[in-house]
């Protein structure tokens, strides 16, 4: 009985994610800005869903990278 209850533990944890959707590093997303602005365009459309997505987070940290490094090079850094 035990092992039947594991079974579908497993089955309905494992359904949750898309085992297909990959997951892109901040570096990665910094180096394909149309990829970043596609997730973020995604994930701040539905933050109650995606804002602890590990590519909405990556995602975001990217763009606040980003962000900085365009206000260094104003300001002549």
């Amino acid at each position: 009985m035990m092992r039947f209850f594991s079974a579908i533990l497993l089955l309905a944890l494992s359904s949750c994610s898309d085992p297909s959707e990959k997951t892109y590093t901040v570096d990665a997303l910094i180096a394909d800005e149309t990829l970043l602005a596609k997730i973020l365009g995604e994930c701040r459309n539905n933050p109650g869903e995606l804002s602890q997505m590990p590519n909405c987070k990556n995602a975001e940290a990217a763009d606040g990278k980003l962000r900085l490094e365009r206000i260094r090079k104003s300001l002549g850094g």
